[in-house]
């Protein structure tokens, strides 16, 4: 279905683009490929019908939660995000290092579920339902921005441990 793999296509050229003008580190690739790859997979079966039951049965879940776990998996593009603020000295304090990608990724991903109501409400009932694949979850796309925010966290925290010498050596505009 077109309209579940168009977010990974346009994803996968901004990246190509951005290639461009900045090498991001391998650790960033990598947090990157994990979405791509859950959405992908995601995409070919939607999100909804994954095969995912062995992790459904042993948590005991009522819903194939898979989609949450991609959603957990958006978060990672925190780490880049802070790359790229580290690496051009885009910021001057470790405050706003830590908080600027976890607030764009909280940004993205409250306006993603926006454009994906909009879908589900415009496009035919069975292919807005697909999409929107909530599960007869009324909170779905609030459950959904948390697991991108809490993505964005572990992300950040894994950013600046790794990067926490240079981290150290931002200075406060005197």
């Amino acid at each position: 279905m077109l309209a579940e793999n168009l977010p990974v296509i346009l994803l996968v050229s901004a990246i190509v683009w951005i290639h461009r003008y900045h090498r991001f580190s391998p650790a960033s690739y990598l947090f990157m490929s994990v979405l791509v790859v859950l959405h992908t997979v995601g995409g070919h079966y939607t999100f909804e019908r994954v095969p995912f039951g062995l992790v459904t049965d042993f948590f005991g879940f009522e819903r194939n939660n898979y989609d949450r776990f991609a959603h957990f998996s958006v978060g990672f593009y925190a780490y880049p995000v802070a790359e790229i603020l580290l690496k051009k000295r885009l910021v001057r304090s470790p405050a706003i290092l830590a908080m600027f990608p976890v607030f764009a990724i909280f940004t993205v991903a409250g306006s993603y579920e926006i454009f994906e109501w909009l879908y589900a409400v415009s496009a035919d009932s069975s292919a807005g339902i697909a999409v929107l694949g909530s599960q007869g979850d009324i909170w779905d796309a609030q459950k959904d921005i948390l697991a991108d925010g809490s993505g964005s966290i572990f992300a950040t925290l894994v950013f600046f441990y790794s990067h926490r010498g240079e981290i150290k050596l931002i200075k406060a505009p005197a």
